[in-house]
Parts: C-alpha cells; sequence; structure tokens
C-alpha cells in the first residue's frame, strides 16, 4: 500500500524558513487547531486536550510556541509549555506527563533561519504518515477556525516545572546503575542549540570530566560552525583536551556523532553495530534483531549476521525505525547519520542516550571506541546529491529505472544501488556501495548523469 500524500509534512515533520510558507505563524496556528480537533475526535476525551509543547534555542521557537499555543486553546485544548528542552525529552515529557500529544518547534541540524514542527503522540512517538495526512486535512478545512469552542470553554496555558531535570533524571537511570564515568574525558559540543543544559548536567553528574562547546545560544548561532555538521571543531578540542571521546550534538540533540580519542568520527554504522553486539551479549537484544534504514551500509549487515544479528530494513527517517521496531517486537535500531533508539529507555533518537550505552559499552570492555569499531569493516559507498526540479517524477522515469537496474544487476550481490528523491530538498539521491571503489565511483558517476539529464527533460509526465 502507498503511503498517503502528505503536503506539508516531510520526513520528520513540517519544515522550512521561517516567514515563508508553510513556517509561518499562521501555519502553526492551524496546526495547533486541526491537532486539538483530532484529539477529540479520535480520543473522545469527554476533558480538555492535553498538548506540550518546547521548543530549541531558535529566535522563531516563541514566535510558533505562541501560535501554536493560540491555535490548541482556540479549540479548547489546553497547553503545557516546556523550557528549551531536546527532542527525546520533549517526547519523554509527553509521556511522563500523561499528555495526549507533544509538539517540538526545531529544525534539527538546519541554521536558525529555519525552523519545524514535529508531533508525538500520547506514547511519545512520532506519528505515522496516515496521521499527518489527516492532520494536513483538518487544516486546509475552512471549518475550522470558524468553528471553534465558547469563550467560557477555551483552553489555557501552563508552564511546566523543571522539564530539563526530569530529562536529565531519565538519561541518568538509563545508565547502568553499577558504573560511573570517573576517569573518563569527554569533550561535548552542544551546537548551541536545545541541549546547552541537559546534556553538560548529565555527563558531569556521572563523574565524567567535561569540556564543554556550543553552550551559548543566542538565538542565531545554533549549528553555526559547531555541532554534528561540524565534528573537526569537537575533534581539534578531543586531541587538545586528550579526551576519550568526542560527542557533537545536532541542534535537537536527537542524533550524535562520535569521535575517538585521536580525533577520528566514527561511522553511525559502526557504533549501531556495538550497541547491538553488547546487547546480545548481555542477552537485551529482542529477537537477536535490528531496525535501520536502507542507507546502512553492507559492513553492517555482514557483520551483524556473523554475530547471529539480524537486519531488518526501513524507509529514511528514524520514526520509520521507531515505527518496524515496534511492529516486530524489537528494541534497538537507528540511522548511520547518528539516530539510535533503544526502546528499553526512550521513544526516538536522543544523541545524549547513544552517547552514554557507547560510554558503557568502553567502560565494560576497557576498551577505546578506536578498536570497538574496529570490530566492524564498512563498505567504500558513494552518495551523490542531484539537483532536480522534480525529484519524484525524476526518480521514476523510465530511463532513470532502467540505467539503475542495469547497475544492481551489474554488482549483483556485491554491492547495491539506492537512488531516492529526497522529501526535503530538491534532489535526487544517489547512493552506490560495494567492495571495489573505483567501480562504485564510477557507476555512481554514472547514475547522476543519467538522473540530471532526466531532471532537465521538460517531457517528463508527473507522476
Amino acid at each position: 500500500m502507498s503511503a498517503p500524500t502528505r503536503l506539508l509534512f516531510g520526513t520528520d515533520g513540517i519544515r522550512g524558513v521561517v516567514g515563508r510558507p508553510p513556517m509561518t505563524a499562521e501555519t502553526a496556528m492551524s496546526l495547533g487547531r486541526a491537532l486539538t480537533v483530532l484529539l477529540k475526535e479520535e480520543k473522545r476525551l469527554g476533558r480538555r486536550p492535553k498538548i506540550v509543547v518546547g521548543k530549541d534555542t531558535r529566535l522563531s521557537g516563541d514566535m510558533l510556541a505562541g501560535a501554536v499555543s493560540a491555535g490548541v486553546m482556540s479549540q479548547g485544548g489546553d497547553v503545557y509549555l516546556a523550557e528549551t528542552l531536546p527532542t527525546p525529552g520533549l517526547a519523554n515529557l509527553t509521556a511522563s506527563t500523561r499528555a495526549d500529544a507533544g509538539l517540538v518547534i526545531s529544525a534539527s541540524h538546519n541554521p536558525y533561519q529555519d525552523n519545524g514542527l514535529k508531533i508525538f503522540d500520547g506514547q511519545g512517538y512520532k506519528l505515522p504518515d496516515e496521521t499527518e495526512a489527516r492532520l494536513e486535512s483538518l487544516m486546509a478545512d475552512p471549518r475550522l477556525a470558524s468553528e471553534t469552542p465558547p469563550a467560557d470553554s477555551v483552553g489555557r496555558a501552563f508552564q511546566v516545572r523543571d522539564a530539563v531535570g526530569r530529562y536529565v533524571v531519565s538519561l541518568k537511570n538509563a545508565f547502568p546503575k553499577t558504573m560511573d564515568l570517573e576517569g573518563l574525558t569527554i569533550v561535548l559540543d552542544c551546537a548551541n542549540g536545545a541541549a546547552y543544559r541537559s546534556a553538560p548536567a548529565v555527563f558531569e553528574e556521572l563523574g565524567a570530566q567535561v569540556h564543554v562547546l556550543g553552550d551559548r545560544p543566542d538565538g542565531y548561532n545554533i549549528n553555526l560552525g559547531v555541532g554534528s555538521l561540524h565534528p573537526e571543531v569537537c575533534a581539534q578540542k578531543v586531541l587538545e583536551f586528550r579526551a576519550d571521546l568526542g560527542v557533537a550534538l545536532d541542534g535537537d540533540a536527537d542524533r550524535a556523532i562520535l569521535l575517538d580519542h585521536r580525533g577520528q568520527v566514527v561511522d553511525g554504522d559502526q557504533i549501531m553495530f556495538l550497541c547491538a553486539w553488547h546487547l546480545k551479549k548481555k542477552e537485551l537484544l529482542a529477537h537477536n534483531a535490528i531496525a535501520a534504514t536502507v542507507m546502512s551500509n553492507m559492513g553492517l549487515e555482514l557483520a551483524l549476521e556473523k554475530e547471529g544479528i539480524k537486519l531488518l530494513r526501513t524507509s529514511v527517517g528514524d520514526r520509520y525505525v521507531a515505527e518496524r521496531l515496534r511492529q516486530e517486537g524489537l528494541n534497538f535500531g537507528g540511522e548511520k547519520s547518528g539516530h539510535l533508539i533503544f526502546l528499553d529507555h526512550a521513544t526516538t533518537g536522543d544523541g545524549a542516550l547513544a552517547a552514554l550505552q557507547t560510554l558503557a559499552i568502553m567502560k565494560t570492555t576497557g576498551l577505546p571506541l578506536r578498536d570497538l569499531a574496529a570490530r566492524m569493516t564498512l563498505f567504500p559507498q558513494i552518495l551523490l546529491n542531484v539537483p532536480v526540479a522534480r525529484p519524484i517524477v525524476t526518480a521514476k522515469s523510465p530511463v532513470v529505472t532502467q540505467k539503475e537496474a542495469l547497475l544492481k544487476e551489474r554488482l549483483g550481490r556485491k554491492g547495491r544501488v539506492l537512488l531516492r528523491p529526497s522529501g526535503t530538498e530538491p534532489v535526487v539521491r544517489v547512493m552506490v556501495e560495494g567492495e571495489n571503489e573505483a567501480l562504485i565511483k564510477a557507476l555512481a558517476q554514472d547514475l547522476a548523469e543519467t538522473v540530471a539529464a532526466a531532471g532537465a527533460d521538460q517531457t517528463l509526465e508527473a507522476v
């Protein structure tokens, strides 16, 4: 069955440049209204819907939070406003306060000019495509703004006290009770984002010596020259302080880039393998299987197979990983980009939690991350972004699909070809991996040129 059509929601919520559709106060207010109406219709609560709202450090966060809140209250819902909080912290807060939904205002690793709106259900999980499509339908309904409750039934706004402290406690509780971080030195880059208070507190309270970067947000500097997009900044400090680990978070702290003591980035797939291997060793890996997206390296699949662990592939997006985990009764999975989901402790990707689990493995084995990462060998992988006006149409054009099929046949079981229209940019993403790096470079370039030519062909019919 094909996914329902969504025009506003992309891979991870609604996102865009602030002040331009769809990222306007009007959109945020309309979403607040629609979410409240949907909760009333689907849950039949018999009370006011309860919605938790949080944000990262962007300048526009307050404006959008105010607009969302106004929309919720105008339809008779109550808003619980959290302080600046990472996306996984908002998901945790939504579930722990028994709210009906949570909404976080963040554009993750994007610059401050962008922002986004992401929604969680009452259990702290991101919404499925079908629910997002239903929300879009409600937002487009002209009756939404006119059919509102009477004056005595509008909602109210409340402040959530110590949301950061609650999140810090939840992270510490996810770390082994018999273990601490005494004797370890960590460089922590908070990207001037949502984790600038929570992440340092966690690692310091567990006993690590922590050197913090990117913890001076001013509304404009989120992700600016720091964080997961610029691991070289963290790497320099790792070498300077002779640290055991570098942790570079993104703006909403739902993922992390980890660096070993040499300042070298360790691939997200390698971290995923280590965590799966360690969980299986402790007999804590449900069904001896994990879920990862189609972007994860073949090397991960082969390394897991040797350990008796099955890999289930999903579409790109950590919410699709979470959905598959729940469907299959699994408890761990993630994306090579650093979104790791430990369902025993959290409902979505969490950069600080991923770093803590990696540190627990380092403490248990007594080995540095460099040596642990060497347990898995990555296949060469080429990723190319091809700008085109109509990514979906181009990717499905006969000339492109034929070329893709030919390359898959040529690689056989010794490689993979993946062609994917982006859900966030006007590009088609080309990925080729295999044992022979020179060959896959040539094949990737060949496919990218075919995609570019097809994208320039104005005679292609819309799909």
